[in-house]
């Protein structure tokens, strides 16, 4: 008899248990959380509690969020002391002005920092931190920018001298169909006295100086720059072109060779364009005789000057000036207030006379910087404060720019005629077709004598001037000085404590 098979074992895992049947409840969800859930958002996220950041963490936002926060809190002081500057003086902008009048305007002079390619630097510091106050006092201003060395001086004793010529009767005022209010000589110069001028940083200072005294000192003769200087450049003979071999196989009437240009005679026409060594002949230096002696000589004193507004500047360049510019990026308010100030005593007016040089201080002539020559006292050191303005920023410029200026240009200069000797014989080969030019002469025409003569010019004008600027600027020079200067110059003071209590007057010229 077959006896019947036991059920089969069932395991105690295939049991469906209490917990399987009834999951256990879930807490009661948030409405934020239950929301988040349906977005797609992984639930291990909204699982996750926060915990403290780690170390490095920590270190690197308490580093981050002080940086910001200094830098936040520096330009909100910006814009308190801009603000505050401006609520003084923009009462002065509401005083009405008659019909034939005209508003003041100040001059701006910002020559071009030693060792920065930008030019216009002392331009830029003018216009965010000074030029804010005297908009707002609604003071017009005309900027005189110096693109190099040297250009503040040159435009400078020009307008002097064109001045002169003027008040002299040598020249004729410009006349427009229309009298207008200010357009005559004597206006204009009244005008810019009452408008004062702005000078920014000490290298500007010494050019500004430098030009004055070149105008109140030079001749009135009309003097052509380029024209003087292409004529120096003809002396020089670097576009001679050299005697050519006597010919020994071609021989003339009379067993005489070919002539060359030292045989020609001078006075043949037809031999004229060959005996002239320059493209354009040099022109006759002006006549003296051409203005009275008496008109040509230097004033026995000067009209008076618009009064100075000194703003200090200070141009950080190089590697070993990064801390100083990173100084400076934080602590923008400096310059502000800084800025602020010098416009405030510019628009209110309050002047005092140029504090000159003591009557026993050497002239600008004695004391030129000789090294093997034992230094005097220089005119500097014998100078009150107004001479030393802002003589500390001088310290500040690239030493190997100073060192190596006048080097660099020479070095320049003659890698540039050692070059130019090649290109010269080219285009004169070319021009005289004693040999054909090359497939890359063909596709690339190289210059010619005339773009060459024009391309020396161009570069001589540039490297001259540069030199002319450096000799002024330079820092072991002291600004120019003239005795007829004591009396007529003047500065911008600090206001009254009556100025900065009320500033509804309109302000002093």
């Amino acid at each position: 008899m077959a006896s019947s098979a036991p059920p089969p074992a069932t395991s105690s895992s295939s049991k469906p248990t209490g917990d399987s049947l009834f999951p256990k409840p879930q807490p009661p969800q948030s409405g934020v959380r239950a929301a988040l859930q349906y977005t797609g958002i992984p639930p291990s996220w909204l699982d996750k509690r926060p915990s403290l950041p780690s170390r490095n963490w920590l270190i690197f936002l308490g580093v981050t969020s002080a940086v910001a926060g200094y830098y936040i809190y520096d330009r909100r002081e910006c814009k308190k002391i801009r603000q505050e500057y401006v609520d003084k003086v923009k009462d002065l902008a509401t005083v009405p002005m008659g019909s034939m009048e005209l508003p003041r305007k100040v001059t701006v002079y910002g020559a071009k920092w030693l060792g920065d390619e930008d030019y216009d630097r002392s331009m830029k510091y003018f216009r965010k931190y000074v030029k804010p106050i005297i908009v707002a006092a609604a003071v017009d201003y005309d900027m005189v920018k110096g693109r190099r060395l040297g250009d503040i001086a040159r435009n400078v004793a020009d307008e002097i001298r064109a001045d002169r010529r003027i008040m002299l009767g040598l020249d004729q005022p410009f006349v427009g169909p229309m009298q207008l209010p200010g357009s005559t000589p004597a206006e204009k110069r009244q005008r810019k006295v009452d408008g004062g001028i702005v000078i920014v940083g000490r290298h500007t200072l010494k050019e500004y100086f430098t030009g004055l005294k070149r105008g109140w000192t030079e001749g009135l003769e009309p003097v052509d720059r380029e024209e003087r200087l292409a004529q120096m450049l003809e002396a020089d003979g670097k576009f001679d072109e050299p005697d050519p071999e006597p010919s020994h196989d071609v021989i003339l009437g009379n067993d005489e060779p070919i002539p060359t240009r030292s045989r020609l005679p001078t006075s043949n026409p037809a031999f004229s364009v060959l005996a002239t060594q320059s493209l354009r002949a040099p022109l006759p230096p002006p006549s003296k005789d051409a203005i009275p002696s008496h008109l040509n000589a230097p004033p026995a004193a000067i009209p008076p000057q618009p009064p100075m507004l000194l703003v200090s500047f200070t141009n950080h360049i190089g590697f070993t000036q990064i801390p100083l510019m990173i100084w400076e990026f934080f602590n923008e308010r400096v310059k502000v207030r800084e800025g602020a100030e010098a416009a405030y005593k510019l628009v209110l007016g309050n002047t005092r006379p140029f504090t000159a040089p003591l009557a026993e201080a050497l002239s600008p002539s004695e004391v030129d910087f000789d090294p093997d020559q034992p230094q005097k006292p220089s005119l500097g050191e014998l100078s009150p404060k107004d001479l030393d303005f802002d003589r500390e920023a001088e310290s500040y410029y690239k030493k190997s720019v100073v060192r190596d200026f006048l080097s660099e240009i020479e070095k320049t200069r003659k890698e540039y005629y050692n070059s130019l000797v090649k290109k010269l014989e080219t285009a004169r080969a070319l021009a005289q077709r004693t040999r054909e030019p090359t497939k890359e002469e063909t596709n690339y025409p190289p210059p010619t004598e005339v773009e060459l003569r024009a391309e020396r010019l161009k570069k001589e004008q540039r490297w001259t001037t540069d030199e002319e600027g450096f000799s002024i600027i330079r820092p072991d020079k002291d600004v120019e000085w003239d005795e007829r200067f004591r009396t007529v110059l003047r500065v911008y003071t600090d206001p009254s404590p009556e100025q900065s209590t009320s500033t509804d007057a309109p302000p002093a010229s």
